[in-house]
């Protein structure tokens, strides 16, 4: 092994982490500027400006949050930088951490080096809530590492209660503006309390849950109550897929619901089979009438569950069919600049987004797999089952739950099968896996001494062994 560090030496290491960070976040705003906006992206954008009702169709907590962002600066293009300082502020704690538990400046490196891989920075700056939510776990893992790096030295517990509730915070939101990220927190906070807490009891798992379930409940019960979304009764796009390409032509015309609604049943069943389109029905197909789905959503609902039951095989073979085309097929992996509005909004700066949609449109053509929802599932089941004896093995085992989770959630709820529903699972995994291969042949440092501080309590680079404290918390 080479010579340790100086304690002047790995400190200025760590300013340098934060500075390529912090110009990796000033790299992204440029590109992105004012932010790459979508029909869903501009439509919350509205509804942040007071130009739209607020609806549930999109989460609220998104467009609320841009809301203030824009009252306090004045600027949309808040929101973008919001996005990018979390991403490579989350990257750069994490690198930081990986850092001062590895003293490894390559490893550290390439932490950062996550946030440039094509499967990531093709989004970073999309005003999307997949992005958010992504973004948001992502930071949550930060904490916990953060965690991890100070649990040997037995911070005190206004420290460790500090990082639970910062860590809760970050989770609840991805679930707020997220709704089927909870299947890929859960693994996420077990991971947050076991770095926190080398051997948690009964009490301290509750009152962590607790925390969890207060930083969702509190804001989500506040949103309902005093910014009152309009209910969009989204739920019902869902059953509208499963209506139209399991039941026939025939058994849609008998349908015991009113007659309009037979009638856009059956039209949309034909339209859909007429374009080809396999999922997202309700824009696709569709004739959606002024109120959307909220007057139709019960009737739909009600046939549903009436229908389905008896159509179990149809159901399951076009759900299958449907992940199967996420899996192998996986569609719209880029975000090119904002979709034409009335708002008057223009990429600021054209050449560089340009630049940016030949580097991610490139990687996709000449390396598809790392675009493909089978590749990251079949990465995260790895992770989940084989997360190694080193280091790393419980948050590797952890980001590979998550993301087998989210990806799997997707079978029975999923409206299309576009790249951004994989996006949690492509950073989790790419961090993973470069945690593997780091924490593979370390141990955990030995505890500190009392007063110790992050610049003179240097690892120990040792062989692991079957008695690793690291390991025996991830089996």
């Amino acid at each position: 092994m080479g010579q340790k560090p100086t304690v002047a030496g790995a400190q200025r290491w760590v300013w340098v982490l934060a500075a390529v960070a912090a110009l990796c976040c000033l790299a992204t705003v440029l590109v992105f500027a004012p932010g790459f906006l979508s029909p869903d992206s501009l439509d919350q954008l509205r509804q942040a400006q007071g130009k739209a009702p607020l609806t549930d169709w999109h989460p609220p907590v998104l467009s609320l949050v841009w809301r203030a962002l824009i009252a306090l600066t004045g600027s949309i293009t808040s929101m973008l930088v919001l996005q990018s300082v979390v991403l490579w502020g989350a990257l750069g704690v994490l690198a930081g951490c990986v850092w001062e538990l590895t003293r490894s400046r390559g490893g550290s490196l390439a932490v950062l080096g996550v946030g440039l891989a094509p499967f990531v920075l093709n989004f970073a700056g999309v005003v999307w809530k997949d992005v958010h939510a992504a973004f948001a776990l992502l930071a949550a893992c930060a904490v916990a590492f953060t965690g991890l790096r100070l649990r040997d030295r037995d911070p005190r517990p206004a420290v460790r209660w500090a990082l639970l509730g910062l860590g809760a915070l970050f989770l609840a939101y991805a679930m707020l503006v997220r709704k089927n990220a909870f299947v890929a927190a859960i693994p996420v906070f077990v991971m947050l309390v076991l770095a926190l807490w080398r051997a948690p009891g009964r009490r301290t798992w509750l009152t962590c849950t607790a925390a969890l379930v207060a930083a969702l409940v509190v804001p989500a019960a506040a949103i309902s109550l005093f910014a009152k979304p309009l209910q969009t009764k989204q739920g019902a796009q869902i059953m509208l897929d499963d209506l139209v390409h399991v039941l026939s032509v025939n058994e849609l015309r008998s349908a015991d619901v009113p007659p309009a609604l037979r009638e856009r049943l059956v039209a949309s069943a034909r339209e859909c089979e007429r374009v080809g389109a396999l999922s997202d029905a309700y824009w696709a197909c569709y004739q959606r009438p002024a109120d959307g789905l909220r007057g139709d959503s019960g009737e739909i609902t009600s046939l549903w569950l009436r229908e389905m039951s008896g159509h179990v095989p149809g159901y399951l073979q076009y759900r299958l069919r449907l992940f199967a085309t996420l899996l192998f097929e996986t569609d719209y992996v880029y975000k090119a600049g904002i979709t034409r509005n009335d708002l008057g909004i223009k990429v600021a700066h054209p050449q560089l987004a340009d630049m940016l949609g030949t580097y991610v449109e490139g990687m996709a053509a000449d390396l598809r797999w790392l675009f493909r929802g089978w590749f990251w599932l079949t990465v995260a089941l790895v992770l989940a089952v084989r997360p190694g004896r080193g280091l790393f093995a419980m948050p590797v085992r952890a980001l590979g739950i998550s993301s087998a989770a989210y990806i799997l959630g997707y079978l029975p709820i999923m409206p299309a099968t576009d790249f951004r529903y994989v996006y949690w699972p492509a950073l989790a995994c790419a961090l993973g896996l470069l945690l593997l291969g780091l924490g593979r042949g370390r141990t955990a440092p030995p505890p500190a001494a009392p007063g110790a501080t992050a610049g003179h309590a240097l690892p120990a680079h040792q062989p692991a062994d079957a008695g690793s404290q690291y390991d025996a918390g991830s089996r």
